[in-house]
C-alpha cells in the first residue's frame, strides 16, 4: 500500500472521532510544543479541524494526516494515545 492509502486510513480513523473531546500535542519546533483539548470538529480529504477554547474565544486549528503520520502531531482520546505509524504505508 502506498502513502496515499495510508493518510486514507487516517482519515477513515479520525471520522470515528468526529464530534469527540481530543487532546493535541503538535511540535512547533525549536522546542517549543503546542497542546490544546478540543472537538474534533470535522475531517477532510487532506486535513482535519480541531475546535477550541482560547481565553473566551472558540478558535480553530487544521493538521494534515501527514503530521500525524511523521508524529508532528499526537493526538489523545480518553487518555489513549492514538498512534499512526509508517508501517501502515509499507502494508
Amino acid at each position: 500500500m502506498n502513502e496515499l492509502g495510508a493518510l486514507e486510513r487516517i482519515r477513515e480513523d479520525l471520522d470515528l472521532f468526529v464530534g469527540k473531546t481530543i487532546k493535541i500535542k503538535a511540535n512547533r519546533g525549536r522546542k517549543k510544543v503546542f497542546e490544546v483539548e478540543g472537538i474534533l470538529e470535522q475531517t477532510y480529504p487532506k486535513v482535519f479541524v480541531v475546535r477550541f477554547q482560547e481565553r473566551q474565544v472558540e478558535r480553530r486549528i487544521s493538521y494534515s494526516y501527514a503530521d500525524l503520520l511523521t508524529k508532528a502531531v499526537e493526538l489523545t482520546v480518553n487518555n489513549n494515545q492514538i498512534r499512526f505509524n509508517k508501517e501502515i504505508a509499507t502494508g
